[in-house]
């Protein structure tokens, strides 16, 4: 059985498209927030341009930009062309920022990405690789949870209505048997839309009993008492979806595909060298996490470690699992059924790949124009 996930933003039949519910695991205020640069720009500008501008989240499933920005990597490629980094908390802003060109490349969930291409009718954006698959557990509190059949009658948090992990929530319900209105989170089960922020407040205090959410917030709930039920890796094929892609403005892409190849390098290295060096990889992590405009403070040991564990770096947007995704919303009632026909373009991460000695992906036929 496959169940949905990360920021999916909806359209019911009585409900337009959701753009709250985006911000599946930011952290910090709404409004974005400039990060320190670590490397000096130095050598001679790609494209032309004096920077680059790109977004992200501070949590674990976008460890690619902030383990790269943190080696030094994204400018490295960059050479004399600035990069600037902007932190958002929730996927609504970040896709408004694109599109106000605050920002030209941005990692994000796979909702907001589907919810900005719809919304401007394929005009706005291209998904142009992946970043992070799964990440994304049930944690609950095992004195009123024991096991999977005992989800009836109890309240269940996810992170916004209709985010990819709302979405991955209900379709899982809907798979045991329980029914539950999407819209309300009333039925069967209770499904109590919380910030991240405040979910494991939640938890300790006993207004919640279970969450479906993503690290590093799973790992927090954890290390505060709960048992985690649940992985949703063990629902998609291969343990593989799709939690975070790369988006560019589709006239950034056009006006300077070479910065844009470059920002793309900086991605493929970044995420070979945390492969290859994790215990550093995950130091340089928590160490950007700690930028005061980021989260302010490291997440502890007993949080990051299992939180970089469950996450893993991919450089394949993994194409099929977001069309699977957007069926599950549409299942949902919660999306109307969106044609994703072009929202890849994979043409210049595949150059990139070749020359790194690795093989082509797959854009699951959602490439084109």
């Amino acid at each position: 059985m496959s169940a949905v996930r990360h920021r999916l933003l909806a359209v019911a039949a009585t409900v337009p498209l959701l753009t709250l519910a985006l911000g599946a695991c930011g952290y910090g205020s709404q409004a974005p927030k400039d990060t320190a640069a670590t490397v000096a720009p130095k050598g001679p500008k790609v494209d032309g341009l004096d920077q680059v501008k790109i977004g992200f989240f501070g949590n674990t499933t976008h460890a690619t930009p902030l383990i790269g920005l943190q080696t030094g990597q994204f400018q490295k490629e960059l050479g004399g062309t600035a990069v600037k980094s902007s932190v958002f908390n929730a996927g609504p802003a970040e896709i408004e920022a694109l599109n106000s060109n605050a920002i030209d490349i941005g990692w994000i969930g796979p909702s907001p990405a589907i919810n900005g291409y719809v919304k401007s009718h394929g005009k706005s954006l291209k998904i142009i690789a992946g970043s992070a698959s799964g990440g994304v557990s049930l944690i609950v509190n095992p004195k009123k949870i024991k096991s999977l059949d005992d989800l009836k009658g109890k309240t269940i948090a996810t992170p916004q209505l209709g985010n990819t992990q709302d979405v991955a929530l209900l379709n899982f319900l809907s798979g045991k048997g329980y029914t539950v209105d999407a819209t309300t989170g009333k039925g069967d089960v209770t499904v109590q839309r919380i910030d991240n922020k405040v979910t494991p407040t939640a938890f300790t205090q006993g207004s919640i009993d279970a969450a479906w959410v993503p690290e590093p917030t799973a790992s927090k709930l954890v290390a505060a008492g709960g048992k985690a039920l649940l992985d949703e890796k063990k629902l998609w094929q291969d343990g593989k979806f799709v939690i975070t892609n790369v988006i560019v403005s589709q006239r950034f892409l056009k006006e300077h595909p070479k910065a844009v190849e470059a920002v793309l390098r900086a991605s493929v290295k970044t995420n070979a060298w945390i492969r290859s060096h994790p215990a550093e990889a995950v130091k340089a992590l928590n160490e950007k996490l700690a930028d005061p405009a980021i989260t302010g403070k490291p997440l502890p040991d007993d949080v990051i470690d299992p939180a970089f564990k469950n996450v893993d770096v991919t450089d394949d947007p993994l194409a099929a699992t977001l069309q699977e995704e957007a069926d599950h919303a549409v299942k949902a009632g919660l999306l109307k059924k969106p044609d994703l026909k072009g929202i890849y373009d994979l043409t210049l991460l595949n150059k990139v790949l070749k020359s790194e000695g690795k093989p082509p992906v797959d854009d699951a036929g959602l490439g084109g124009n």
